[in-house]
């Protein structure tokens, strides 16, 4: 099953979109339900920014990227949280 992730980065932080990941966005999402198909994965991602507040309140430097993976690999910490629990 697939999981939908919201990135939400800064364009001057990450002017190219491909570089947003989940360690440098500003804010993340994980839309909770899971989908059997990579295009049903990314339209829900999107209905479901746009009925947050944080979806209504972007600003003109804020870019979206919608992620679709599987559950195993979202339910791991981000690579920066075990670089920081290592120091």
């Amino acid at each position: 099953m697939l999981i939908a992730l919201i990135l939400i980065c800064s364009a001057a932080a990450t002017p190219d979109l491909r570089d947003c990941t989940r360690e440098n966005a500003v804010s993340v999402m994980r839309v909770p339900a899971s989908f059997g198909n990579p295009v049903t994965c990314f339209m829900h991602g999107q209905s479901y920014l746009a009925e947050t507040s944080i979806g209504q309140e972007l600003g003109d430097n804020d870019r979206i990227k919608i992620v679709c993976t599987r559950s195993e690999i979202v339910d791991r910490p981000p690579k920066s949280a075990g670089r920081e629990a290592n120091q």
